[in-house]
């Protein structure tokens, strides 16, 4: 095997990773729960960026429920960030020849 096509490869991967990264930063994605009740706004390296509640479950008798409803649509919302983030990663490694499968550092 090409050690300089190898080394090619990794930079162009590096600079690759670097792009999807401040993409993921831009990207948005939401999730639910409770019927959407309760919605968790995420950019796609897991960062908050808003929640919306319906208020209806502001009632002091609905504290415990509400609080159940905000990790649930956290937990939503992680795993669609999640799904897409394999999602970018296993077209770039495609893209590159790279087997899908193979973990990359920092993700």
């Amino acid at each position: 095997m090409d050690i300089m096509k190898m080394m090619k490869q990794a930079q162009s991967m590096q600079e690759k990773m670097t792009e999807m990264q401040a993409e993921l930063a831009d990207v948005t994605v939401e999730g639910t729960a409770g019927g959407g009740m309760v919605t968790v706004t995420l950019t796609g390296k897991h960062d908050l960026k808003g929640v919306k509640i319906d208020p209806t479950l502001l009632a002091p008798d609905e504290v415990e429920i509400l609080e159940d409803l905000l990790v649930a649509a956290h937990n939503d919302a992680k795993a669609k960030a999640e799904a897409m983030l394999a999602e970018k990663t296993s077209s770039m490694m495609q893209g590159m020849g790279l087997p899908a499968g193979m973990k990359l550092p920092g993700m």
